[in-house]
């Protein structure tokens, strides 16, 4: 069965290799997609800190009139320890009309779009304005190493001229007040990690011990899980938002609008119930829990606790932004960041101002794929490859489009159980992203 012709057995093909990160292990997958791109004619290029761990570049040969476009996108897959599925996770089983497996949204789905999309351009014969360069890239879930990092730092010119690419996520389709909307990705949040450090009195397990370490942790542990960090409102969170409420009816639109006034925003959020959590993330830096270490005898109180936190600043603050939020929550006598502290563990920054240059010409690709829905910018909550590009100047579009069914919670089945995507929805971004390279550099 062509590939060409039904992205979703592509799809079904990249599920079944076992490419969990750590360890990775992209190597077999990466070389599968090695042997189509050969065989359709393309010159392939490999590069790897970690013979187990390539990443592939290839280009489609454009007219020139118009400055290369990157396509990107990852074959590592976070774990499945623990989960509980109902199909193998990878044996990317055909059901329902769904493909399921991990990785079917996160994102090898997003990977068969744009492979699906680069084949058929060189299939149909088809020549760009510029340059298509598709990058398939290795360790994206850990910390790029292997992968985008690796490329950017040490193969830097594979890269010049590009301004914009074409990456995760964005592009789904989201119903709310009865429209639908495709959010288009051009931020994302900066992964900020930070290690907390806590101390008290230690001595004998046998003998009581009040106000230890322990107990630190503990009230700095449910202070976190009862108190949010300050609303903050970014230029593409208030885009996104008022393009939203400028399609729906009162009192939705009302609901949408209070969002932007930080003292109405969390009463707004309440009454917006499920779908409250995802605006909440694009509205205020964020912190969660992870890792705790501390003591190494069972009959031994610890004097020293150790916490690690994941932290993801909006787009524009730092890492002493979120400290300064977070000490009065977890209160003194958790260290964060003093003289002689482990503090910020991992700062990835990325832009502060996105790019909009691409913004309607994606736009209008779903526009015309579904005339009832309505493209806004969207600020993603978690951290992608992009922020790597970034360096490079490229903006990236989280653009792998979906309609999806109604009812389906997108973010809820990335990284869990059972995730899925229907296989209409992986022909639908198919098309979108090969309409996107057609469409590139052409005035319309």
């Amino acid at each position: 069965m062509s590939v060409l012709e039904h992205p979703a057995e592509l799809l079904r093909r990249l599920i079944q290799f076992d490419t969990t990160n750590p360890p990775g292990r992209e190597a077999a997958c990466v070389g599968y997609i090695d042997d189509l791109l050969t065989a359709a004619g393309f010159e392939t290029t490999l590069l790897a800190r970690d013979p187990a761990r390539p990443n592939l570049i290839a280009r489609l040969a454009g007219e020139g009139s118009a400055p290369p476009l990157l396509f990107y996108g990852h074959v590592d897959v976070v774990s499945t320890a623990g989960q509980v599925w109902q199909h193998p996770p990878f044996e990317g089983r055909l059901v329902d009309g769904f493909v399921w497996g991990r990785g079917a949204l996160d994102m090898k789905g997003g990977v068969a779009m744009l492979l699906t999309a680069f084949l058929r351009a060189r299939a149909e014969g088809l020549r760009p304005a510029g340059d298509v360069v598709l990058a398939i890239l290795s360790d994206e879930e850990a910390n790029g190493e292997y992968g985008a990092r690796f490329l950017v730092e040490d193969h830097a010119g594979l890269f010049d001229g590009i301004r914009y690419a074409i990456g995760e996520f964005g592009g789904f389709s989201m119903p709310v007040g009865g429209r639908t909307f495709y959010p288009i990705q051009v931020a994302e949040k900066q992964s900020c990690w930070l290690r907390a450090t806590i101390r008290g009195p230690g001595g004998h397990g046998a003998l009581p011990m009040q106000g230890g370490a322990m107990a630190s942790l503990g009230r700095a542990l449910r202070a976190l899980d009862r108190r949010s960090l300050p609303v903050r409102v970014t230029p593409v969170a208030r885009q996104m938002i008022e393009a939203v409420a400028g399609a729906l009816r009162p009192p939705s639109s009302w609901i949408l609008r209070a969002l932007l006034n930080p003292r109405r925003a969390d009463s707004a959020l309440a009454l917006m119930g499920e779908r409250g959590r995802m605006f909440s993330s694009l509205l205020r830096n964020t912190v969660n829990a992870t890792i705790v270490r501390g003591g190494e005898k069972i009959n031994v109180i610890p004097s020293e606790i150790f916490l690690d936190m994941d932290g993801r600043l909006l787009p524009g603050c730092t890492p002493d932004d979120l400290i300064a939020e977070l000490r009065p929550i977890v209160g003194p006598d958790v260290a964060l960041n003093a003289a002689g502290e482990p503090g910020v563990v991992r700062h990835a920054s990325g832009s502060a101002s996105p790019d909009m240059g691409m913004f309607e010409l994606l736009a209008g690709i779903l526009r015309d794929e579904d005339p009832t829905g309505i493209p806004v910018p969207y600020l993603m909550a978690g951290a992608t490859d992009g922020r790597f590009f970034a360096r490079l100047g490229i903006q990236t579009y989280g653009f792998l489009p979906m309609r999806l069914p109604e009812g389906m919670n997108f973010s809820r089945l990335v990284h869990a159980a059972d995730e899925r995507i229907p296989v209409r929805a992986v022909e639908f971004g198919a098309r979108a992203v090969l309409e996107a390279l057609r469409r590139f550099g052409r005035a319309r």
